[in-house]
């Protein structure tokens, strides 16, 4: 009986013994940080593609945020969050300009931009060469290639999602909406503002973040310039998606690219921009990054004089402009850098708008599978920008989509990415992401 009890005190003793070790164990690890939370700026270190487990550095957490990414989640979010988890980080410098102007009859009443006219030459005789009228969707679209999810509503939430899939997919952390006013639209199109609300909801699930891309919208002046900056930030200012940026005098402020920005002149711009000015947007609660288009050479000293805080070139075809010709980047980063500016060179995988411009070939780019791209990017990359923005993830009327496009057998002839598969854009996109942000590593060093 002795014995019994001997026997089970020393295994009551080795119990004890074993929990006080898993115990001391257990406090001992801390929880993994989540390698994509989403504070409304942050600072990257780039990992590798196979560094999964990559600790993004927060810069200004707020107590909301904080209190948002500490709430409890759905199976269906924490499912979500393991499936990002295979995928590379989202890379915040990478920027892809994306366009939500396209309707389709379930959701808008009518299809949208597929619909786009045939737009004439600008010379009679040229025009009469040529054919007329508007695309006749969903098997005749404005576009040279067809879309894998079909002529679709940018309002569709499933939609939105598949788009946020892909983005992610391809490492871009940053998009950059085309943006009008509300109640105002482009010639073709109808309004969106009110779309971005869903937009915002679905990238902070993918963790992806939101600028602003203002289109030359009728009757764009500084002092409504100043009125639709405040509308933004106001209205979308604080969501944990909007994206914000980091400058080295350590201000947290929003990037807004401004396209056609040389359709206002710079005096104009300097009433809105520069700080010397009594109804200056600086230093007031409204404050940002603006990056002005860089289309001929004379509009550096523009820019400059307007008080822009940088530049970015825009268009996909290498040699259409001065600011979208690969071998001028490396100067125009040289003149960025004695002026405190961005530089930000814009990169796409081809350019063909046939669909719409029937008579515009010589600014056609052949993808060549994938190499025109890769060569685009290799020099962003030499000219170490600051960022690097796409056209487009899909601006399908132009043919500068990264976005999944599918063979399509129809009437209307459509270019595809064969023999790729559909994601091939996606797939190089992410690559780069890597390669840029260790460049990124290596130039801060």
């Amino acid at each position: 009986m002795a014995r019994f009890r001997r026997k089970l005190c020393i295994t009551l003793i080795a119990l004890v013994l074993l929990l006080l070790v898993i115990t001391a164990v257990l406090k001992a690890l801390t929880p993994e940080d989540a390698p994509f939370s989403s504070p409304v700026g942050v600072e990257l270190l780039f990992p590798d593609r196979n560094s999964d487990n990559q600790i993004l550095r927060e810069i200004d957490n707020k107590p909301h945020q904080i209190k948002m990414d500490d709430a409890p989640k759905s199976d269906k979010d924490k499912e979500l969050e393991a499936t990002l988890r295979k995928f590379a980080p989202p890379n915040y410098y990478l920027h892809a300009f994306y366009y939500t102007w396209f309707g389709a009859p379930e959701f808008d009443g009518k299809y949208i931009h597929w619909d786009h006219p045939q737009l004439p030459h600008w010379d009679f005789k040229v025009a009469h060469g040529y054919p007329q009228g508007r695309h006749s969707p969903p098997d005749d679209i404005g576009s040279n290639f067809y879309p894998s999810l079909g002529a679709y509503s940018s309002r569709d939430p499933s939609i939105i999602e598949a788009h946020m899939q892909q983005l992610r997919t391809a490492a871009i952390g940053v998009i950059a909406v085309s943006w009008y006013p509300p109640n105002m639209k482009d010639y073709n199109g109808e309004a969106t503002d009110d779309i971005v609300p869903l937009l915002l909801e679905v990238a902070q699930k993918y963790h992806i973040k939101v600028a602003f891309h203002i289109e030359p919208y009728k009757g764009r002046d500084e002092v409504n310039m100043f009125s639709n900056v405040k509308y933004i930030i106001e209205k979308y200012g604080e969501h944990p998606a909007f994206f914000k940026y980091r400058t080295n005098t350590g201000k947290l402020l929003p990037l807004f690219y401004v396209y056609d920005s040389y359709l206002m002149n710079s005096e104009q711009w300097a009433k809105l921009l520069k700080h010397t000015e009594s109804n200056s947007i600086r230093d007031t609660p409204y404050d940002a990054i603006f990056v002005a288009l860089l289309v001929e050479e004379k509009h550096k000293r523009d820019i400059l004089t307007a008080g822009f805080d940088g530049i970015y070139t825009y268009f996909a075809t290498n040699g259409f402009s001065y600011g979208s010709t690969q071998r001028k980047w490396d100067s125009i980063k040289a003149f960025c850098e004695d002026n405190n500016l961005i530089f930000i060179p814009s990169v796409g995988p081809g350019y063909i708008d046939t669909s719409i411009r029937p008579w515009n070939f010589q600014n056609t780019r052949n993808r060549i599978n994938g190499k025109y791209y890769e060569t685009s990017l290799s020099a962003a990359l030499q000219a170490r920008p600051d960022f690097i923005s796409i056209t487009s993830f899909n601006e399908w009327h132009e043919g500068t989509q990264i976005e999944m496009a599918i063979p399509k057998a129809s009437q209307t002839v459509y270019l595809d990415y064969l023999p790729n598969k559909p994601a091939i854009y996606l797939e190089i996109t992410s690559k780069w992401a890597a390669i840029f942000g260790g460049e990124r590593r290596k130039w801060q060093d």
